[in-house]
């Protein structure tokens, strides 16, 4: 078992009191990494050295093929609503953060350590504090 396995099984019973909430946090303290029961996974959602340190906001979006590495946050600020949406076809190196109402486009690799705060189109490369765009027009693929 693992926690991707353990947040699908709750997103599917979240309509029952509790035991979503229960799976919720066995998965912070086996795995350490929280993984909501309301977050809507996409297909071949993948996290890195089982997630340890990987922290997703519970209103998220995250889209089909999207490989997290270890202590990601992906999350919102106290002042706004909204959250990230991440498109297809995408990674995120360790340590990097993904924080206010922003969108990540497709085919987007983000560098470890990097901290996203503004929109990023599709077939982008992403690093630095604050992230850049430094290369356009690739495929994650390439990267990894």
């Amino acid at each position: 078992m693992n926690p991707i396995k353990l947040q699908r099984l709750s997103y599917k019973l979240k309509n029952i009191p509790l035991i979503p909430k229960l799976i919720t946090y066995i998965i912070r303290l086996l795995f350490g990494c929280y993984l909501p029961y309301q977050l809507n996974l996409g297909k071949n959602f993948g996290i890195g050295y089982g997630g340890i340190g990987v922290v997703i906001h519970h209103r998220s979006v995250i889209g089909n093929n999207v490989h997290i590495d270890q202590n990601v946050t992906i999350g919102g600020t106290s002042k706004k609503y909204a959250v990230p949406v991440l498109g297809n076809d995408i990674y995120i190196g360790a340590g990097a953060k993904i924080i206010g109402p922003i969108t990540i486009g497709n085919n987007v690799v983000i560098g470890a350590n990097s901290v996203i705060v503004k929109n990023i189109p599709d077939g982008s490369l992403v690093v630095g504090v604050p992230g850049k765009i430094i290369k356009t027009n690739i495929k994650k693929n390439d990267y990894f």
